[in-house]
């Protein structure tokens, strides 16, 4: 795609860069709105379709040639806004199954998994979104969808998707009448060892799917 049909939003409402724009925009309203706790029913199903979705234009992003930005130097954005009150409603609609646990990279050989926060996650993925968006808004397209595309690869991308897999199991253990272990008193500040975090899964004690169905927005299987 060159540079100019990059720029051509105004007479191309089809275009590659507002395609991604909206979607990211999309993603930005719906999860903030969300984070407010007024469908707290569905949250976890809201969440995974949003996610989803923001992942195919990530997915758009990293297919597509290496966008160049105009200038060489990163124009002063200012202050990011701030995502606490994102972060913080979100983990009190998440309360039971916020905690999950990852492997960073699936290619480093013997990686041990980290406890992490969809709530944390998702308040990371905004701030990074939300940079491009300050510049797609003052009219550098370009450095907009570079913005994105080189933050999906270095954190929004890797970090969405795990985000993706843990509410996607959530939704599986409920639908499947599988229970969850139960992650309480697991910290993600706390210093593991490798053993302790190989088996977080058998170590949490039970949290049972039909527990946390009603309240999350999702319903077992009969």
């Amino acid at each position: 795609m060159s540079d100019a049909s990059l720029h051509a939003t105004a007479t191309d409402p089809d275009g590659f860069a507002v395609q991604i724009s909206d979607q990211i925009e999309s993603f930005i309203v719906a999860v903030s709105e969300l984070s407010k706790g007024d469908e707290p029913d569905s949250t976890v199903p809201f969440l995974l379709l949003e996610v989803s979705q923001l992942l195919l234009a990530g997915g758009r992003l990293g297919a597509h040639e290496d966008i160049v930005p105009d200038e060489r130097y990163e124009p002063d954005l200012g202050p990011e806004q701030d995502v606490d009150a994102l972060r913080e409603g979100l983990a009190r609609l998440l309360d039971p199954v916020d905690v999950y646990s990852e492997v960073f990279d699936p290619y480093e050989p013997r990686k041990a998994p980290v406890a992490a926060r969809i709530s944390d996650d998702l308040a990371d993925v905004v701030t990074d979104l939300r940079h491009g968006m300050a510049h797609y808004r003052a009219g550098r397209i370009t450095e907009a969808l570079w913005w994105w595309q080189f933050s999906y690869f270095s954190n929004w991308g890797s970090t969405a998707s795990a985000t993706l897999r843990a509410l996607q199991s959530v939704v599986a253990h409920v639908r499947l009448n599988q229970p969850l272990d139960d992650l309480d008193g697991l910290d993600t500040d706390e210093d593991l060892s490798a053993a302790e975090e190989e088996s977080l899964a058998e170590e949490a004690g039970r949290v049972m799917a039909e527990e946390i169905a009603g309240p999350l927005g999702l319903r077992p299987v009969k």
